[in-house]
C-alpha cells in the first residue's frame, strides 16, 4: 500500500442541525412548532413567537439539516461516516453534540441500546470501524478505547475502578493536551468495544431537572484510538495512529427553567461556565482579529483544542428543539452553530508516531518468538520455516509481522507439532535409559540408583522447559490475538447483498450531499444575476425591479437591527447569570475568608500561605507538603 501524503489544506469545520420532534408534554400544553426546515437546500427557519407579524424571520444555512423525520442510520451515512473513514487513515477527528438540555444530544451520539434502526453516532462508527478492518488486506491493527466525564470541571475517567478520582491535564509538544493515567482499553469486535462504553455510562453523572427526566450532568469524551501498521511499495513498515473523540456534551441551559438548586445549580453553573468558554472560544478563532485563544478558560475547551482551530477533522451537530417556549435557546443555538462553521482546521495525518502501542505489541511479540525458539527443539517441519517473517527498522529494531495461515500452522499444527515430536523423542530416550539402567543385572544398586536420580533429574527438567514454553506460547497467542488482521481474526458477517446495500446507501447520501450543494449554488448565482441585471424594457419595469431590490435590502436591514437587538438582550441575559453565580462565588469565599480569621491562628495562616503555590495547569492552588518545603 502506497504511502499516504499528509494533507495540508485548511478546511472549515462542518455544522449540521437536527430538529427532535414536540414531545407529547409540549403537545399537551398548547406549544406551536416554530421551526421550518428545508433538507434539501440545508436551511432553517425559525420563528419569534412573541414578535410582531412584520418581524422577519431568522434564516440560516448549514452543511446539513435534519428534521423530525430523520433516520438515525442517514444522518451516520450522509455526516459522519466520511469523518471515521479519515480517522481509519490515520487523521484526527472530533463530533461533537451542542444544544440545550433535552434536545436529542444524547439520542443522537448514542441511541437505546436495544433498537439497531435508533442506534446513534457513536454504536454506528464501532460497526464502521470492525467491518472495514475484516475486509482489509496485509494490515495489522490495534483499537484501544478510554471514557471520560468532565464534571464540575473535574475530569473524571469512567473506566477505572475509582471512577470518582480526579485527573489531571497534561501538555506534550509532539502529542498535544492529554489525560494524564487515562485507563485505555485494547478492544477486538464491536461487542467488546460496546461493551466499555456501556460500562462507563453507568458510572456517568445524570440527574433530573424540569427540563430532562435523564439530562446528563457532565461532559462526556469517548475516545477512539485505531492504530494501522502497514507496507509500502518499497516493503517499508509504516504505522498510521487516528484519534476518534465522540463528545456529548452536558445540555445548555437558564437556571429558571430548569428548576435547579443546590447541587443541581451548582453543576448547571459549571456546566453554562465551561459552555461559555468553549462559545468564547468559537467567537475568538472566528473573528480573526484575536490574537489569544482562550483555551484555558476550561477543561473542555482544553480537551477539544486540537478540534477547533487545530489539526482534527470536526463535525458539529447542533441539536434544538422545535417548541415555542424555547425560541430564545434554539435561536442562541443557531447562531453559535452558524459562527462555527466558519473556523478553519488543518487535518494531517499522524504517522510513525514514537509512542504507537502498535510497534511495542510488534516488538514484543518478536522478542517472545526468538525466546521460544531458543527454548523449543530443533524445527523440523515446512510450518516452522514460513511461519514468520522478521523486518529491520530505520532505528535497527526488529519486528516481526505475521502470516495468517502460516501462524495458525504454527500455533495448532506445524511448529507445534515439531515440539510434540521433539519432546516425545526426549521422554522415549529417558524412558529407554531407565529401563537399560533397570535391566542391568550386574549394575550394583547404589550405581543404579544415582543412575535414575541422574534420569529423573533430566525428567524435571525437560518438563520445566516444556511448562515454561507453554507459558510462552500462551502470551504469544494472547499478544497477537489483540492485533485485529482483517478477514482472519475477525469474522466478518457480512455477505456480498449486504455490501452492495451499504454501498447504494454511501452512494445516496454522496448524491443528496452534491443535489444540496448545487442547490445553494444555484440559488446564489439566481441571486446575483438579478442584482446585475441592468437592461430595462421600460422605466415601469425599472422602477419594479428598483423596488422589489429596496424591499429586499430594507428587510435586510430590519432582520439585522432585531438580530442586533436580539443579541444585545442575550448578552445582557448571559452578563445577569454571569453576575448571579459572581455574587455567589463571593458569598461563598467571603463565608471561608470567616472562618478562616476566626478559626485558623494567624501563625498557622502564615504557614498556609507560604506552602500555596498555584497550579496553572490544574487552574487551582496546591499545597506543598512540608517534607518537600525549602
Amino acid at each position: 500500500m502506497p504511502k499516504l501524503k499528509p494533507s495540508t489544506s485548511a478546511e472549515c469545520v462542518k455544522v449540521v442541525v437536527r430538529c427532535r420532534p414536540l414531545d407529547e408534554k409540549e403537545i399537551r400544553d398548547g406549544h406551536e412548532r416554530i421551526v421550518d426546515m428545508d433538507v434539501n437546500k440545508g436551511t432553517i427557519t425559525i420563528h419569534n413567537p412573541k414578535g410582531s407579524n412584520s418581524e422577519p424571520p431568522r434564516n440560516f444555512t448549514f452543511d446539513a439539516v435534519y428534521d423530525w423525520n430523520s433516520k438515525q442510520r442517514d444522518l451516520y451515512d450522509e455526516t459522519f461516516r466520511d469523518l471515521v473513514q479519515s480517522v481509519i487513515e490515520g487523521f484526527n477527528g472530533t463530533i461533537f453534540a451542542y444544544g440545550q438540555t433535552g434536545t436529542g444530544k444524547t439520542f443522537t451520539m448514542q441511541g437505546p441500546k436495544n433498537d439497531p434502526e435508533l442506534r446513534g453516532v457513536i454504536p454506528n462508527s464501532f460497526d464502521h470501524i470492525f467491518q472495514h478492518i475484516a475486509r482489509t488486506q496485509n494490515q495489522q491493527y490495534l483499537i484501544r478505547a478510554s471514557y471520560l466525564e468532565i464534571y464540575q470541571e473535574e475530569i473524571r475517567d469512567l473506566l477505572a475502578k475509582d471512577h470518582t478520582k480526579r485527573l489531571e491535564l497534561k501538555e506534550r509538544p509532539d502529542t498535544g493536551v492529554y489525560v494524564k493515567d487515562l485507563s485505555s482499553f485494547v478492544t477486538k469486535s464491536g461487542k467488546e468495544i460496546e461493551h466499555v462504553m456501556n460500562v462507563g455510562n453507568q458510572n456517568r453523572a445524570v440527574g433530573a431537572t424540569d427540563m430532562n427526566e435523564h439530562s446528563s450532568r457532565s461532559h462526556a469524551i469517548f475516545i477512539i484510538t485505531i492504530e494501522c501498521s502497514t507496507e509500502d511499495d518499497e516493503g517499508e513498515n509504516h504505522i498510521r495512529v487516528g484519534r476518534l473523540n465522540l463528545v456529548d456534551l452536558a445540555g445548555s441551559e437558564r437556571q429558571s427553567k430548569t428548576g435547579a438548586t443546590g447541587t443541581r445549580l451548582k453543576e448547571a453553573t459549571k456546566i453554562n461556565l465551561s459552555l461559555s468558554a468553549l462559545c468564547n472560544v468559537i467567537s475568538a478563532l472566528v473573528d480573526g482579529k484575536s490574537t489569544h485563544i482562550p483555551y484555558r478558560d476550561a477543561k473542555l475547551t482544553r480537551l477539544l483544542q486540537d478540534s477547533l482551530g487545530g489539526n482534527a477533522k470536526t463535525v458539529m451537530v447542533a441539536n434544538i428543539g422545535p417548541a415555542s417556549y424555547n425560541y430564545d435557546e434554539s435561536l442562541s443555538t443557531l447562531r453559535y452553530a452558524n459562527r462555527a462553521k466558519s473556523i478553519k482546521n488543518k487535518p494531517k495525518i499522524n504517522e510513525d508516531p514514537k509512542d504507537a502501542l502498535l510497534r511495542e505489541f510488534q516488538e514484543e511479540i518478536a522478542r517472545l518468538k526468538a525466546h521460544l525458539q531458543k527454548k523449543g527443539g530443533p524445527k523440523k517441519g515446512k510450518g516452522g520455516k514460513k511461519k514468520r517473517r522478521h523486518r529491520e527498522t530505520a532505528d535497527g529494531e526488529i519486528i516481526s509481522e505475521s502470516d495468517d495461515e502460516s501462524d495458525e500452522e504454527g500455533e495448532e499444527g506445524g511448529g507445534g507439532d515439531d515440539e510434540e515430536v521433539y519432546m516425545k523423542e526426549q521422554q522415549e530416550k529417558l524412558e529407554k535409559q531407565k529401563e537399560a539402567i533397570l535391566s542391568n543385572q550386574s549394575m550394583l544398586q547404589v550405581e543404579k540408583d544415582r543412575l535414575l536420580n541422574e534420569v529423573h533429574d533430566r525428567e524435571e527438567k525437560l518438563n520445566k522447559e516444556k511448562q515454561a514454553r507453554d507459558a510462552l506460547a500462551v502470551k504469544i497467542k494472547a499478544m497477537e490475538s489483540k492485533l485485529l488482521v482483517g478477514g482472519k481474526n475477525i469474522v466478518d458477517h457480512t455477505n456480498e447483498q449486504q455490501r452492495a446495500l451499504e454501498q447504494r446507501r454511501r452512494e445516496i447520501s454522496d448524491q443528496k450531499k452534491r443535489e444540496r450543494e448545487i442547490q445553494q449554488k444555484l440559488e446564489e448565482r439566481e441571486e446575483k444575476a438579478v442584482e446585475m441585471e441592468e437592461g430595462f424594457q421600460s422605466l415601469q419595469q425599472e422602477v419594479e425591479i428598483k423596488t422589489k431590490k429596496l424591499k429586499k435590502l430594507f428587510a435586510k436591514l430590519q432582520a439585522t437591527k432585531q438580530e442586533i437587538a436580539d443579541i444585545q438582550e442575550e448578552h445582557s441575559k448571559e452578563r445577569q447569570e454571569l453576575e448571579q453565580t459572581q455574587m455567589e462565588l463571593t458569598r461563598d469565599l467571603k463565608l471561608k475568608m470567616l472562618i478562616i480569621e476566626n478559626f485558623i491562628p494567624p501563625e498557622e495562616k502564615v504557614k498556609l500561605q507560604n506552602r500555596a503555590r498555584y497550579n496553572e495547569d490544574e487552574d487551582q492552588w496546591d499545597l506543598i507538603p512540608l517534607a518537600n518545603k525549602r
